[in-house]
C-alpha cells in the first residue's frame, strides 16, 4: 500500500533508542535515506521524539520515532527521557543504539530490561563501526549488528532484521471480513451531522467499506434518517448493520431483530484487540458513587464541538441512566496518564488514530492499576440497553454479559 492510503495508525511503529550520542539521528537518517533528524556531536541535540510516516523498502509503509537520549540528565533531561518512554507504548520494533566503541553502557541495559518487559521484539545496534579497529564480542549477541551510519554498513541487514521480526508479529487479523462471506450485503449506517468531517467520512468508516470490498461482499451506506426505507426496499436481507455508535438506539429499533447488529467502533474494539475487556469495563458505570471521578481519553486532537460526544453526549446520557453526578477530566492526542489512580473509571474513544500497540498499552495500564475501562461504542451500547445484541456477532461474547 502506499503512503496515501495507509493511515499512520496501521503501520508498523519503528522506533530508535539509546544514550546521548550513540548516534540514533544518523542512524534514523541512514535507514530511511532521508535528513529526518538533526545530527550534531553535542549532546542532547535531540530534544523531542521525532516521528515520519514513511515507506521504507523492502519495509513498506512504517512509522520512524527518532527518540531523546536515554540519559539524559537534569529537570529538563528527565522531562525528554520521559518522553522517550512514551513512545514504548505505541513501538512494534524497538532498535537499541549503541556506541561500538563504548560497548554496551548500563542504560543500555536498563533499556533491553524495559523492552523485555512489555515483551517487545528488539536489536541492538552496535553504531560507528567505521570507527572499531576490531570487531565487538557483543556483535555475537543473537538480536545484535555491527553498522555503520557514515559508509552504510550493516544498513541493509538492519532493514532486513527489522523485516522479518514484522514479518514473524504479522498474524492476519480482521475488522469485519471475518464476519461475513462473499456476495454477503452489509449496510453501513453513517449519519452525516455537524461531527460528520466535511467531504469525506471518517477513518474506521473508511476501514470497514475497503475490507467489505476486499472480502467480494456488497456495501450499501445510508444515513440513520433513511435506513428503515432503505431496509423495507431490499428483496435481500443484510448479513449485518453496522452503525455509527451515537445513532445505536435509534437504529436498533429499526433493524429486526433478525439481522445482525454492530457499531463502527465496536468492530474497532476488536480489532486492536480490548473488546472483551472494554465490554466487562461497563458494568462498573452502575456502581460508581456520586462524585466519582471519570477520564474522558481521546487518542485525536480534534476541536471540540459544542455538541462533543465525549464531553457532553455520554456525560449527559450518563447522568440520564445512573441518576448520578460525577467528575469528568479529559485527555487527547498523545496525552495519556501513567498514573490513573485518580480515576474510577476510563472512557475512551475508540483510538483508530492510536495503533493497536498504544491503545493495549492503555487499556493494560487501566486493567493493573484496578481502573475498569471502556470505549465510546461499547459505552452507549451498554447505556442504551442494547449491548448484548451489539456483540452477538461475536461468538461467546454476549453470553458473558451479565
Amino acid at each position: 500500500m502506499s503512503l496515501q492510503n495507509t493511515p499512520s495508525s496501521e503501520r508498523p511503529h519503528i522506533a530508535f533508542f539509546g544514550m546521548r550520542n550513540a548516534g540514533k539521528s544518523s542512524l534514523v537518517n541512514a535507514v530511511t535515506g532521508q535528513n529526518l533528524s538533526i545530527v550534531s556531536d553535542k549532546l542532547g541535540t535531540t530534544t523531542d521524539p521525532v516521528t515520519k510516516a514513511m515507506e521504507i523498502l523492502p519495509l513498506g509503509p512504517v512509522v520512524i520515532i527518532d527518540t531523546p537520549g536515554f540519559d539524559d540528565q537534569g529537570d529538563l533531561g528527565q522531562l525528554r527521557v520521559e518522553k522517550a518512554k512514551e513512545v514504548l507504548r505505541k513501538t512494534d520494533v524497538a532498535i537499541l543504539v549503541a556506541d561500538i566503541t563504548k560497548g554496551l553502557q548500563d542504560w543500555d541495559h536498563t533499556l533491553i530490561s524495559l523492552f523485555k518487559e512489555r515483551s517487545l521484539p528488539y536489536i541492538i545496534v552496535l553504531n560507528k563501526a567505521d570507527l572499531a579497529h576490531t570487531s565487538s564480542s557483543e556483535a555475537s549477541l543473537e538480536n545484535a549488528l555491527e553498522v555503520s551510519s557514515v559508509t552504510g554498513t550493516g544498513v541493509h541487514e538492519l532493514k532486513e532484521k527489522i523485516g522479518h521480526i514484522l514479518e514473524e508479529n504479522d498474524a492476519p487479523k480482521y475488522i469485519v471480513r471475518d464476519l461475513i462471506s462473499k456476495n454477503d450485503l452489509v449496510v453501513l449506517v453513517i449519519p452525516i451531522d455537524e461531527s460528520a468531517p466535511k467531504g469525506r467520512i471518517i477513518l474506521p468508516q473508511q476501514l470497514v467499506l475497503r475490507e467489505l470490498l476486499d472480502a467480494n461482499a456488497a456495501a450499501l451506506c445510508v444515513q440513520d434518517t433513511e435506513l428503515p426505507a432503505l431496509l423495507s426496499s431490499l428483496s435481500k436481507k443484510p448479513a449485518l448493520v453496522i452503525t455509527d455508535s451515537q445513532a445505536f438506539k435509534k437504529v436498533s429499533a429499526d433493524t429486526p431483530e433478525d439481522i445482525p447488529l454492530t457499531s463502527f467502533s465496536i468492530l474497532l474494539a476488536r480489532y486492536k484487540g480490548f473488546l472483551e475487556d472494554a465490554v466487562n469495563g461497563t458494568a462498573a458505570l452502575k456502581t460508581l458513587s456520586e462524585g466519582s471521578r471519570i477520564l474522558i481519553a481521546e487518542g485525536c486532537t480534534h476541536h471540540r464541538q459544542c455538541n462533543d460526544i465525549g464531553t457532553v453526549k455520554l456525560p449527559k446520557l450518563i447522568k440520564k441512566v445512573t441518576g448520578k453526578d460525577f467528575i469528568y477530566e479529559t485527555c487527547s492526542g498523545r496525552e495519556y496518564p501513567s498514573d490513573l489512580t485518580k480515576y474510577d473509571f476510563v472512557l475512551h474513544c475508540g483510538g483508530c488514530m492510536l495503533n493497536e500497540k498504544e491503545m493495549l498499552s492503555r487499556m493494560k495500564m487501566a486493567k493493573d492499576q484496578g481502573v475498569p475501562v471502556s470505549n465510546y461504542g461499547i459505552t452507549l451500547a451498554y447505556l442504551n440497553g442494547i449491548l448484548k445484541r451489539s456483540v452477538e456477532v461475536f461468538p461467546g461474547l454476549a453470553e458473558k454479559i451479565e
